[in-house]
């Protein structure tokens, strides 16, 4: 984190833990009960095999949750990857009990305390990605791909987590012999990924410890060979991740020219996620087709408003974050 990061008044949190939690309603009211007494905002979710969360907060607030979620034995050894922010990255606090904390439904379901991939660290992943006959999965779907992934990573044709089997055994059934690298955002994914690749046969199967944000901050890989930014569920959309290089390799959904930024279609009927840059936002009014620039619900001009009256929101909570951390 650079000095001027390290300035700015919020922190965003990515963490996960796969951990017996024995009545996962519970400890999600309790848990939401907790983070909206102190401030805190984002999603987290909770089920009987662990937890799942991504949460923003000034960074007293961030501190403090950090230090609430780990008296707790059980997570005790979570560890948060940290996103310096200008202001929150959510608008609200959700704390939800789910039967998984990623949506896999595997035929037969995973224990990543039991079966996962061999874990290698950022100096550990950057020389194998330079390895000859290795095959690299991104581990997301195909639009995160899109606007930023691994140099060599296959793109998934899934946009569920729960396709990725089915393109496994179409796409891999005869590489089970090759070394296999995958990766996601902030590991979470590869945990299951990974322990299914092997009840597949794989024999060698690989994950990049603590995903595509870990890896950023690395003092010594900095990012380095990932092209393009990483997509994150949150008001931000998109992270840089090479320090290195920051290279654009999508383009606009409409014009064609270098763009990573993602607009939801204005048309509240499709609201299809587009790359789109700036001039063409405005000219198609946020819209994905020219039907959907035409429709008479289109949220464009209603949007815009909502968007100047939470900029002036954001800009209140950053003065006083900036206050209270004086």
């Amino acid at each position: 984190m650079t000095e001027q990061q390290a300035q700015q008044p919020y922190r965003v949190l990515l963490f996960y833990k796969y951990v017996h939690i024995d009545n996962p309603e519970e400890f999600a009211a309790e848990h939401l009960a907790w983070c909206k007494e102190n401030g805190l905002r984002g999603r987290v979710l909770i089920a009987k095999e662990g937890i799942n969360g991504t949460v923003s907060g000034t960074v007293a607030q961030a501190e403090a949750y950090m230090k609430q979620l780990t008296s707790d034995p059980r997570l005790a050894d979570v560890e948060f990857k940290i996103d310096p922010a200008e202001h929150h990255v959510f608008r609200k606090m959700f704390v939800r009990a789910r039967k998984e904390i990623v949506t896999w439904r595997l035929e037969d379901d995973v224990d990543p305390s039991q079966v996962t991939g061999r874990h290698l660290k950022p100096q550990e992943w950057r020389e194998a990605l330079q390895q000859d006959d290795v095959i690299i999965i991104d581990g997301r779907n195909d639009y995160e791909y899109d606007i930023g992934h691994f140099k060599g990573a296959l793109r998934p044709e899934v946009k569920t987590t729960k396709e990725f089997p089915e393109w496994v055994r179409q796409n891999l059934s005869e590489h089970k012999d090759k070394k296999i690298l995958m990766y996601c955002t902030g590991g979470i994914r590869c945990e299951k990924f990974s322990g299914f690749m092997l009840q597949e046969g794989f024999q060698d199967v690989n994950q990049l410890e603590g995903g595509i944000i870990k890896y950023s901050k690395d003092p010594e890989v900095q990012g380095d060979l990932f092209d393009g930014k990483c997509y994150v569920f949150d008001e931000r959309i998109s992270v840089p991740i090479n320090q290195k290089e920051d290279k654009v390799i999508a383009t606009c959904h409409h014009c064609g020219k270098p763009e990573d930024r993602y607009v939801n279609c204005a048309n509240p009927f499709c609201h299809l996620q587009h790359v789109c840059c700036e001039e063409c936002e405005t000219k198609f009014r946020r819209s994905c087709s020219d039907e959907c620039r035409e429709h008479p619900a289109n949220r464009y001009d209603l949007d815009n408003e909502i968007l100047k009256q939470r900029e002036e929101e954001y800009r209140l909570e950053k003065e006083q974050a900036l206050q209270n951390n004086r």
